[in-house]
């Protein structure tokens, strides 16, 4: 489980003993517990417990979210909503059902994108290399292959920074698009317009970058072409002017 430092984020300096209680006591041993019970049960008792005392404020939407982290379905949140009526009232589930629909409705969304593969997990590690969302899902094992292969999938303007695959003998990148629309664009040449079944084959030492367009979500496979001595650089971000001059 992710370490929580919610407390001492909050309240570190006004109430440090609360904020480790909190963090290192509440949700460090307690939710850690894995072994006795799993975390979406545990979302599952946390959600019932809240709406029977009433409790739908900021919390509750936090751990709706954690709900829905921990593997509990839109389908699965509602029917235990309804159940938990009969017994936590009314006025409590509807209260619940309004803040369910809203954390439940961005995953709708984004689930609905990144073609045949799915859209996998916010792409955090790289997010200072984008602008805008994306998303990542790998295909394929590091430790089991050499050939590294994930879908990418990148919200409506969000794009890539301007990047290079250095390698002194093969490596590169190939692009095998699969959703959505998007951009391709190397260094003093014009953007490539891109759809599903386009392929890009980026060469080695290249500098370019890749994204979706203004008004549509865009999914690519990437392929890590295997080289000797590979290495990425990011580079500057692709501007807002830049992107704009772009046709459709």
């Amino acid at each position: 489980m992710k370490k929580q430092t919610a407390g001492r984020d909050s309240l570190g300096e006004f109430a440090p003993k609360f904020a480790e209680l909190n963090d290192d006591v509440l949700f460090g041993e307690v939710w850690s517990r894995e072994d006795k019970l799993s975390l979406r049960d545990r979302s599952l008792v946390t959600i019932c417990i809240f709406m029977g005392k009433g409790l739908v404020d900021s919390s509750l939407k936090y751990h709706l979210i954690n709900a829905k982290n921990n593997g509990i379905t839109k389908e699965e949140m509602a029917e235990i909503i309804t159940h938990a009526a009969f017994y936590a009232g009314w006025p409590n589930a509807w209260a619940v059902f309004n803040m369910a629909k809203e954390v439940y409705q961005d995953s709708d969304e984004k689930e609905s994108h990144g073609g045949m593969f799915g859209i996998g997990n916010p792409n955090t590690a790289f997010a200072q290399y984008f602008i805008g969302n994306s998303y990542l899902k790998p295909l394929t094992n590091p430790e089991e292959t050499s050939l590294f292969l994930a879908n990418v999938t990148f919200e409506p303007r969000c794009r890539n920074n301007w990047h290079i695959h250095h390698s002194t003998k093969g490596g590169g990148q190939i692009l095998v698009c699969v959703d959505g629309e998007g951009w391709y664009q190397e260094e003093g040449k014009d953007a490539q317009s891109l759809k599903p079944g386009d392929v890009v084959t980026i060469p080695a030492n290249v500098k370019h970058w890749h994204g979706a367009k203004k008004d549509s979500w865009f999914s690519h496979i990437a392929i890590e072409v295997p080289g000797e001595n590979t290495n990425n650089e990011w580079c500057e971000p692709v501007s807002d002017e830049e992107y704009d001059k772009l046709g459709e």
